[in-house]
C-alpha cells in the first residue's frame, strides 16, 4: 500500500493505522505530496464507478470521458478538496457528492477550459472504461444506486487482484486459479472434483479454501480501510457495499 504507517501513541489493545483517505483528509488543502500521492492512487483505483455516473447521467461516452478527467483535474489541484470536513466520511461518498457539484456548478467553466484544457494529471484507461460501461446490462436502479454497486464491485476486484498477487509471490497461482471460485459471487465445484485435478486430497483442498477465504476478507478488510477516514467501521462499510451488490 502506498501509505502504510504507524501514526500517534499506541494506546491499549488496539493499533492505528492512517489511511490513504484519512492522509488527504488531515492535510486539507495543503501541498503535501504524501497526501497528493495518496490521492492521485485513490483515485485511480476507484475512477471506473465516477465515470460510469456520468454516463447514466445521459452523457456520451467522449463527454463523460472529457468530464471525469476535468473533475479529477479540479480535485488534484486542491479545488475541490476544499469542501471536505476534517471529521472525515467515506471517500465514496465525498467523491460522489463533489462530482454532483462539479457537474451543475462547473459544467459551462469545464466546457469553457475544453474540459481541462487537455490535461490529464493521471492516466485512465478509458477505452477499457467504455467498452465495460458498454458491456453492462440495461439498469433499472438510479444513478446513484448504480454507482454504489459499481464502487462495491471495484473495491472487491481491488481485493481479488491483491489476493493473485500474494499467490504469485508465494508460487501458488495454479491453486489460487482453481480455488477461487470459492470466494464470494462465484460457484462451488466439489472438493473431491478439485482434489482430483490438483492431486491433492479434500482434506488439503478443504484448508486451502479455507485459508484462501481468510486471506480474501484480510484483503477486503484492508482495500475498504483505505477509502476510510480513521475511526470508521470496516465491518460495517463491508456490509453496506455487499448489501449494495445484492440491491437490498
Amino acid at each position: 500500500s502506498l501509505i502504510q504507517k504507524r501514526t500517534g501513541a499506541p494506546r491499549p489493545n488496539a493499533q492505528f493505522t492512517t489511511t490513504q483517505w484519512s492522509v488527504v483528509l488531515h492535510a486539507g488543502d495543503s501541498l503535501n505530496p504524501e497526501s497528493e500521492s495518496a490521492l492521485a492512487e485513490l483515485c485511480r483505483n476507484y475512477w471506473y464507478p465516477l465515470y460510469a455516473y456520468v454516463r447514466h447521467r445521459g452523457h456520451a461516452a467522449e463527454d463523460a470521458r472529457d468530464l471525469t478527467q476535468a473533475f479529477f483535474h479540479r480535485l488534484l489541484e486542491r479545488k475541490l478538496l476544499k469542501r471536505v470536513k476534517r471529521e472525515g466520511g467515506k471517500f465514496r461518498s465525498y467523491l460522489l457528492t463533489a462530482l454532483k457539484h462539479f457537474l451543475s456548478d462547473e459544467w459551462d467553466r469545464a466546457r469553457a477550459q475544453k474540459r481541462g484544457g487537455g490535461q490529464s494529471l493521471i492516466s485512465l484507461d478509458y477505452e477499457s472504461g467504455q467498452k465495460r460501461y458498454a458491456a453492462e446490462p440495461v439498469e433499472t436502479r438510479s444513478p446513484d444506486q448504480l454507482y454504489e454497486r459499481r464502487w462495491a464491485l471495484a473495491i472487491l476486484d481491488k481485493a481479488m487482484v491483491q489476493l493473485r498477487q500474494d499467490y504469485q509471490k508465494m508460487d501458488k497461482e495454479a491453486l489460487f486459479e482453481t480455488i477461487q471460485e470459492f470466494l464470494p459471487r462465484g460457484r462451488s465445484t466439489p472438493y473431491s472434483e478439485i482434489a482430483e485435478k490438483l492431486s491433492m486430497t479434500e482434506s488439503n483442498v478443504k484448508v486451502a479454501v479455507h485459508r484462501l477465504r481468510n486471506r480474501y476478507r484480510k484483503r477486503l478488510r484492508e482495500e475498504v480501510s483505505q477509502t476510510l477516514a480513521e475511526g470508521e467501521d470496516a465491518e460495517a462499510e463491508i456490509r453496506h457495499l455487499f448489501a449494495a451488490l445484492t440491491g437490498e
